[in-house]
């Protein structure tokens, strides 16, 4: 049996840095529609610091809840958030390496943003409630597609670099 190591300090204080660092650029970005950074901080996170993004990722929606407040929203941020760290974690174990396979994965989901969140309306209102909710977004899911891609592909590189040396560093 493998015995797994228990978080340490420094592991919660990087948590919250990258939460705070989610929150921070999307309300820096909240001005655009659906142009995030939080997609792609999500995809290096995860190729940085593994399986941690998941509580950095639950966090950021504890802290979206603290600020926003509750509604439907809520249930899709649980679940979509989550989702995109357990693809870049699978992709990355398939031996994904490259700015711009994850440019792509980020893109996919910002393409498929909408049709994750329609979920909750079809055990609200059924399939045509589902349908008519997520095919009214589609051209906001363009934009999110086109601007996940854009800044994953511009982004990817310089920001693994810095992230990984000071992940080396404060291994030390």
């Amino acid at each position: 049996m493998k015995k797994e190591r228990s978080w340490r300090a420094g592991d919660i204080a990087v948590i919250g840095v990258m939460t705070a660092t989610l929150e921070a650029s999307k309300t820096a970005l909240a001005f655009l529609p659906n142009i995030e950074l939080v997609s792609f901080l999500l995809i290096i996170y995860t190729l940085v610091f593994g399986r941690k993004t998941f509580a950095a990722a639950f966090a950021f929606v504890g802290v979206e809840c603290l600020i926003w407040g509750m509604g439907l929203w809520i249930i899709n941020y649980l679940y979509v958030w989550p989702f995109l760290v357990a693809v870049t974690l699978f992709a990355r174990k398939r031996g994904a390496d490259s700015a711009l396979s994850y440019a792509v994965i980020s893109g996919a989901f910002g393409l498929g943003f909408g049709a994750l969140c329609a979920i909750p309306y079809l055990f609200i209102g059924g399939p045509v409630m589902m349908a008519s909710w997520w095919v009214a977004g589609i051209p906001f899911d363009l934009l999110h597609c086109g601007g996940n891609f854009a800044l994953c592909l511009v982004l990817f590189k310089p920001v693994r670099r810095v992230l990984e040396k000071a992940a080396d560093w404060g291994r030390q």
